[in-house]
């Protein structure tokens, strides 16, 4: 079975050794620094883990083409100061990084990451977000099990993530799970602004999520996972004294439907493929 066969099958892809060591040491390294560059302004944007009450400030909201620092929701006591330090305050940065830094941009666009677009069939695919995810140790909170789609939603559905272990990934930390052909399924909701302002999520269906036949997607440092918009998955939280660091980047087609009410709203023209 080849990879595309595979993918198609599972809705997943794991594939090892695709990234080098040194190549995931230099994201760490390069998120570090970012992060120590931040200046921050005592106005906190925060990653909420549970979907349906996701922060839709105007930082978060304006983040599609910029680099943007978000904080893990128990990071701030009842006067709004830090309980920690700031890096490990954070949850993730994106959603630009693709196309502003250099590291992340050589890293999304590598050769091996052409290589896999032509293999997958993605002739249209571009880039549209990225994310430096830390998940750190003891803090890195659970992700509500979702569906990528439900954020990048496109007519027909065309969103595929690409999801890589800049750390070994292990239960413990806070690994991945999916279900094997878990994305035969229905999207059940799109996340998308209000005419009156903010965002909801929109109910598309109703139906649970089932978790039976959930497994964890435990991976070493260096490896791919490729995620199919359909396929609900999830993480829980990092009750390791290991960070269980990823870099996770979203592609959709560019010549499928992009409504005008999804959160991300970026010029489009200046979206650009694995080139």
């Amino acid at each position: 079975m080849n990879k595309l066969q595979s993918f198609n099958e599972n809705g997943y892809l794991i594939l090892e050794n695709f990234n080098s060591h040194e190549d995931c040491d230099a994201l760490i390294k390069r998120g570090k620094e970012l992060s120590d560059e931040f200046n921050f302004d005592g106005h906190p944007s925060i990653f909420h883990t549970n979907e349906q009450s996701r922060t839709s400030d105007d930082y978060f909201l304006n983040s599609g083409d910029k680099i943007s620092f978000f904080f893990e929701k128990d990071s701030f006591d009842k006067n709004n100061q830090l309980k920690s330090d700031l890096f490990h305050s954070l949850n993730k940065i994106g959603h630009g990084l693709h196309d502003i830094d250099p590291v992340f941009n050589q890293f999304s666009r590598s050769t091996q990451m052409k290589d896999l677009a032509n293999e997958l069939q993605l002739n249209h695919h571009v880039i549209i977000q990225s994310m430096l995810i830390f998940k750190h140790a003891k803090i890195g909170g659970v992700v509500d099990i979702h569906q990528d789609a439900s954020f990048l939603y496109t007519e027909p559905q065309s969103c595929i993530g690409f999801w890589y272990a800049l750390e070994n990934a292990t239960i413990e930390n806070g690994c991945l799970w999916a279900k094997p052909g878990g994305h035969q399924t229905s999207l059940r909701s799109w996340f998308r602004k209000k005419e009156s302002g903010g965002t909801e999520l929109h109910i598309l269906d109703d139906t649970p999520y089932s978790m039976d036949g959930m497994i964890p997607l435990e991976v070493k440092k260096g490896t791919c996972i490729v995620l199919h918009g359909s396929l609900p998955h999830y993480s829980l939280p990092n009750t390791s004294g290991k960070s269980r660091q990823a870099y996770a980047i979203h592609t959709i087609d560019r010549n499928a439907v992009y409504p005008k009410e999804n959160w991300l709203q970026i010029d489009f023209s200046s979206l650009k493929g694995f080139i």
